[in-house]
């Protein structure tokens, strides 16, 4: 009963679940009420009250640093899982990574970065492959993955060698590690 009243509201808006795809894809990302209000290009007021119901219902965890509150997914909530899995599959990250770990060759690292590392859906996905990829593969995986989920896709793709060259650069930059070798 809990599962259903809480899914329930989630949908009822569009804000809500622009904060959730923004908060749930990269759980380490914090934001504030202004700074979703200018993202959104929605009122301060009507992000607050999504912001409040979703901390109220426990979804997020607040945390005051100076003269403003930053908000960032609860991992510890029991649906969080859950929520976090919906929103890769609604961005398209699961059917992305499902056919660049099998088809790449030697994967050792896949990093999501900027503005999706952050949870924003710009239509722009950017994605960091460190290993020995093979390139043709790659086009024709991202040439696919883009129709499926009618986003365009760039990849950088990066020795273990040019990565940790680069390394220092790409840390200053937004980034989700989507994927490691174990």
């Amino acid at each position: 009963m809990l599962m259903n009243s809480l899914f329930s509201g989630l949908i009822t808006s569009k804000t809500r679940i622009r904060i959730l795809m923004r908060l749930f894809l990269n759980p380490e990302r914090q934001a504030y009420l202004r700074e979703l209000s200018a993202e959104f290009h929605t009122s301060p007021s009507q992000i607050k009250g999504e912001l409040d119901q979703l901390n109220d219902s426990n979804l997020l965890i607040s945390q005051k640093k100076g003269r403003q509150i930053l908000f960032s997914a609860n991992t510890n909530h029991p649906v969080f899982n859950e929520l976090h899995s919906m929103v890769k599959k609604a961005m398209g990250m699961d059917h992305i990574l499902e056919s660049i770990i099998v088809r790449l060759g030697n994967l050792e690292k896949a990093l999501l970065i900027d503005d999706y590392a952050e949870g924003k859906d710009t239509g722009i996905i950017d994605l960091v492959l460190i290993g020995d990829i093979d390139h043709e593969n790659l086009l024709d995986l991202t040439t696919k993955a883009e129709k499926y989920i009618e986003r365009k896709i760039r990849t950088l793709s990066l020795s273990s060698i040019e990565y940790h060259n680069l390394s220092s650069t790409l840390a200053s930059r937004p980034q989700f590690v989507l994927w490691e070798k174990g």
